[in-house]
This record gives C-alpha cells, sequence and structure tokens, in this order.
C-alpha cells in the first residue's frame, strides 16, 4: 500500500480571481479566454486597478495541477505537490492554504524573490481570462521533487504549464521518466491552447518515445496537438502518445479512451458563471475515482458532475459540503 494516490508536480502559484467586464478586457488588450504570461509590474497594476472597485476577490492556493491534486484531497484522495515558493507572504500564504486543503509539499527551503500569481479574471459569459506571473515558480528544479514520496504514490500528475522553458521542461521529463522506471503510472494534463501550439515539442519530451498511461485534454489542445481538424482523427493520434487519454468537452461531457473502447459521458447540465478550475477538478476527481478502482466510464460520470459543481460558482474551489454531497450523490463509501 503506497503513501500517496497522487504525486503532482507544477507551478506554485497564488490565484486571485475577480470578475471583470468585456470592455475592461479591451482597455487593457488582455486576450480574452487565454493565458498569457506578463511582468510582474503589469500584473501589479492590473491587480492594484480591479481590487480599488467593488467586486469579488478570492485567493487561493492555485496552478493546475495545484488545483488537481487538492481537489482529490478534498474528495478522499492522500496527495502530495512540488512547486517553488519564494520566501515572501504569497509563499507562506501558498504553503498553509495547501496543508490546510490536507495536500503534502516537499520541505526544500524557499528562496528570495517572488512567489508566483495568476490573476485570473472572469467575465460574464463564465469565461476566465488567465495573467500570470510565474515568479519562483521558474526556478523549479530537481531539488523540488520529493523522489523517496514520487516512489511512493500511486499516479505522477504533471501540468503542461510547465513546458514554457526548457529548464522545467527537463525537471519534468526526469520525474516521468524515473515513475517510469518505479512502476508509478503516469499522467499529464495539456493545459492550455497556447501552450499546445506554442510548446508542443517540450510536451512531446516530457511524454517520451514510450507514451505515458493517461493523458487529459480538451478537444482544440488534442486537435492541436495532434495536428488535426476532427475529434475523430485526433482520437487515433493520441493513441501513439497515452494508452489511456480523456478529452473533456465542456457542456457536452467527455470522451474518454479506456485502452481498449471509446466511451461517451454525457455533460451535467448546470448554470456556468465561472469556468475556471473546471478541467482541473475534472483531473481530480477522475484520479480519485481511479483510485476508489472505479472504470473509466464511471470515473468520467464522477468528474463531469465535478466539474459541473466548480463552474457553476465563483472560483476554482467548491465547499468541502459539495464534496461530501457528490460522494453520496455517487454512492462513494471512501
Amino acid at each position: 500500500m503506497k503513501k500517496y494516490d497522487i504525486y503532482g508536480i507544477g507551478a506554485a502559484i497564488v490565484d486571485t480571481e475577480v470578475i471583470v467586464t468585456d470592455s475592461f478586457l479591451e482597455e487593457n488588450e488582455i486576450d480574452k479566454g487565454l493565458m498569457t504570461l506578463v511582468e510582474e509590474e503589469r500584473q501589479r497594476n492590473l491587480i492594484d486597478s480591479l481590487t480599488t472597485q467593488r467586486i469579488p476577490v478570492k485567493r487561493s492556493c492555485g496552478g493546475s495541477a495545484c488545483n488537481t491534486v487538492v481537489a482529490a484531497s478534498r474528495f478522499g484522495s492522500k496527495a502530495f505537490f512540488s512547486g517553488k515558493v519564494a520566501t515572501d507572504n504569497e509563499g507562506d500564504f501558498f504553503v498553509k492554504d495547501l496543508k490546510r486543503a490536507g495536500v503534502d509539499f516537499h520541505d526544500v527551503e524557499a528562496t528570495s524573490g517572488v512567489t508566483g500569481k495568476c490573476l485570473v479574471m472572469v467575465t460574464p459569459d463564465a469565461e476566465r481570462t488567465m495573467n500570470t506571473y510565474l515568479g519562483a515558480s521558474l526556478e523549479l528544479s530537481s531539488n523540488e521533487i520529493d523522489l523517496a514520496s514520487l516512489v511512493n504514490s500511486n499516479w505522477l500528475y504533471i501540468e503542461g504549464y510547465l513546458v514554457t522553458d526548457d529548464a522545467r521542461t527537463g525537471v519534468a521529463r526526469d520525474a516521468m521518466i524515473y515513475a517510469k522506471q518505479k512502476g508509478v503510472k503516469t499522467s499529464l494534463s495539456l493545459s492550455d491552447p497556447f501552450i499546445v501550439d506554442v510548446f508542443s515539442d517540450n510536451i512531446r519530451t516530457i511524454i517520451g518515445n514510450d507514451g505515458i498511461d493517461l493523458l487529459f485534454c480538451n478537444g482544440d489542445e488534442a486537435r492541436s496537438f495532434t495536428d488535426t481538424h476532427t475529434i475523430e482523427a485526433a482520437v487515433e493520434a493520441l493513441k501513439q502518445y497515452a494508452k489511456t487519454f480523456v478529452i473533456t468537452r465542456g457542456p457536452g461531457g467527455s470522451l474518454v479512451f479506456d485502452g481498449k473502447e471509446l466511451i461517451h459521458t454525457s455533460g451535467v447540465i448546470t448554470n456556468a458563471i465561472d469556468t475556471n478550475g473546471a478541467g482541473d477538478m475534472f483531473a481530480g476527481a477522475f484520479l480519485y475515482a481511479l483510485g476508489c478502482g472505479k472504470n473509466y466510464s464511471w470515473a468520467a460520470d464522477f468528474a463531469n458532475a465535478a466539474a459541473a459543481r466548480v463552474v457553476s460558482q465563483f472560483g476554482p474551489r467548491i465547499k468541502v459540503i459539495e464534496y461530501i454531497s457528490l460522494k453520496q450523490q455517487f454512492n462513494i463509501q471512501h
């Protein structure tokens, strides 16, 4: 029996989430619906201009893989997370918030500098637009990878956002190789259409020639990564990279390849007000369900329901009571 169900690696970022208008995005020349890397000063000016207004502001430890392992932990998985924070207020907040969610963090000393921050802007149509300053998370190195905890995990989960530079791609690649050597199951999220468009070679480097066990992506990412124009063609092409995969389709549910057959699971009708964190929640719920011994079809139904809950409210997290409620709805005893 291994100590951890999931070992996540990703950018350690404090998320600040705000509601904005489309005109705010236009006035500030922000590309809607995308994740854009920005300088700290640009981000600070945007945050300052927003926080003077009376709009909801939520802060949480974030980053894609972090959101996923927090979701899995809240459902009942034992999770570990590796990321890089600095010795500032945001770094302290990140570690405390992560531990409050029941996730273990490596004990490597933080460095001076600035902890990464993401400004998540949500428009009235529920679309989320992210401006990210990576800060200390850019310095993620092999020092932050706790190999003993990785070996003691059932799954390794890596976010695609790590591939925006070669150094962090190398850290992720080495962790992936080590996990494969030690019999730890491997999973990766493609994370963002922009990331896939620009850094697909780095993603292939992490996946390696022998592929991975499980890949998470949405339809746009699947088509872009495989350079195909239809979901059907993308499905066939993805089989050379992953033994199993899930293509999320928002309200349309998900397409799941379990290694033998392609299963379409229907979406859950919900009133979407904020799509931030939907894919992260899906992956966390899916991995949790697999850890409970469920099959891919069941896991996808459960993950669809969890993602529907998170988009129906503001912020990338759901309340603790909602995790319990979802487990009751699906009759999970764990």
